[in-house]
């Protein structure tokens, strides 16, 4: 069993003992928290805090009790139920709410559920909100309110006005599209993508959508990372429907991978980077990824002649570096678009509705889009250390040894070479560094990342 209590929010195995697990006792105490910190930041005047989820077994439980816990702790609740991660946070602006919380584990397996905070923008909460959060949690700082002040409980749905939020986009064009008559595959891995998606689609003008595992029961088909090895079902239906493109989202769908008419996996990190040169093309200016993601975004935008800047990995981070240089696109390596017009959020919806846009005036298939992209391959590597190793230490003398090269030490050390790149990072729940290099071929990319290992390995 596993918890993980993180200033990005709660997540961790359903069943067990409480404290070692996600147990009914842990999410009254974390909601609670939430609560009670949401009030504090409103100077105790009544608050309204948004609650959707994903499709996952344990969701309907997992939902009964946050809404009940705030309605215990005095706050009206707007349940929107199940939803996506980008319609709860757009659904907080839209009620101008104090505040969030979305139940889901996001691309982890279905004995996993988390709940993710959102502050009174529908954005996640900075490092320094969630570990005040966690601190009033761990102090049980917090009061429930007497009989006369508990919450009102509100049912909505957002999901068609999130749909015509990004169908309202200027760069989003659905007449072009619907010309277009493309045929669409979905692979909805059983969650909310398996309700908002096809519906978007359908507004899109697309008539031909191959569908599979579109039933939002929780019961994910297939691991729901929505990796290539994960993928092999809605890469064959492609081929077999002869479909223009293939579409797969994660369960909280905020995250969005391509499969190319021929079958073949689009890349998860090229999303962004296809998303933003359509948008780079018609809107001049700044971009941003984290440090992790393909420095073919960058690449990209200095072809559009503007200017990319890395932030730390998270998608808050991500956010704040955006605002910070007014960025018109920007998002994750994961397939995670983040577009401001929209809202600062990492968001399938209008990845899609751009990509279709993007393809349906270019005339180019994914394949022909794909080809006008640099080449870059990341090898995802890690390293296990014995508990009580310095890992901190660790990677300074990494960072020291390469003091001639360029370095970001703002997440880890990231070492930037001129065809290349490596990225170590601590992980924040266990006593791993996580290794990842890009070049330019997949052997490259391994070669890096084994040389650097054997550097860390001579430190230990």
């Amino acid at each position: 069993m596993t918890l993980i209590k993180s200033i990005s929010g709660i997540r961790g195995t359903i069943g067990g003992k409480p404290g070692d697990a996600l147990t009914p006792t842990d999410l009254v105490r974390f909601v609670s928290a939430y609560a009670a910190w949401v009030q504090a930041n409103n100077k105790g005047k009544k608050i309204r805090i948004v609650v959707g989820r994903d499709a996952r077994v344990s969701g309907q439980m997992v939902r009964n009790i946050v809404t009940g816990v705030l309605l215990g702790m005095g706050a009206d609740v707007v349940d929107i139920n199940l939803a996506s991660t980008p319609t709860t946070e757009i659904a907080v602006a839209a009620e101008q709410a104090q505040g969030g919380i979305i139940i889901t584990a996001s691309h982890n397996p279905k004995q996993w559920n988390a709940l993710k905070l959102l502050d009174s923008n529908g954005e996640f909460l900075t490092a320094e909100q969630g570990a005040e959060v966690l601190a009033i949690a761990d102090n049980e700082d917090y009061q429930a309110v007497d009989v006369d002040n508990i919450g009102q409980l509100i049912l909505r749905d957002y999901t068609d006005y999130h749909i015509e939020k990004v169908l309202a986009l200027d760069l989003v064009d659905a007449d072009a599209i619907r010309e277009a008559e493309f045929t669409v595959a979905l692979d909805a891995i059983n969650s909310v993508g398996g309700i908002i998606i096809p519906r978007l689609l359908r507004r899109l003008g697309i008539r031909i959508i191959c569908g599979i595992n579109l039933e939002p029961n929780g019961n994910f088909a297939h691991n729901p990372e929505p990796l290539p090895q994960n993928l092999t079902e809605i890469s064959e239906l492609v081929k077999t429907r002869n479909a223009d493109i293939g579409i797969v989202v994660d369960p909280d769908v905020d995250r969005l991978a391509f499969i190319s008419e021929d079958g073949t996996m689009f890349g998860e990190e090229y999303t962004i980077v296809s998303i933003a040169d359509y948008v780079l093309s018609s809107t001049p200016g700044s971009t941003v990824s984290n440090l992790s993601s393909s420095r073919a975004l960058r690449d990209i935008t200095e072809r559009h002649g503007g200017t990319y800047t890395p932030a730390a990995v998270g998608e808050v981070n991500v956010v704040a570096m955006m605002k910070q240089t007014n960025a018109v696109i920007g998002g994750e390596g994961n397939g995670g678009v983040i577009y401001p017009k929209c809202h600062y959020g990492r968001d399938a919806l209008v990845g899609i509705a751009l990509m279709l846009t993007q393809m349906a005036k270019t005339k180019f298939t994914p394949t022909d889009l794909r080809s006008t992209y640099p080449d870059y391959v990341i090898s995802k590597n890690r390293i296990d250390l014995r508990p009580g190793i310095d890992v901190d230490a660790i990677l300074a003398k990494v960072k020291a040894a390469h003091a001639d090269d360029k370095i970001d030490d703002r997440d880890g050390v990231k070492i930037d070479f001129p065809q290349s790149w490596v990225h170590l990072r601590k992980s924040n729940t266990e006593p791993i560094i996580r290794i990842y290099a890009e070049a330019h071929t997949q052997a490259e990319a391994d070669q890096l990342a084994a040389l650097i290992r054997k550097e860390i390995e001579a430190l230990i």
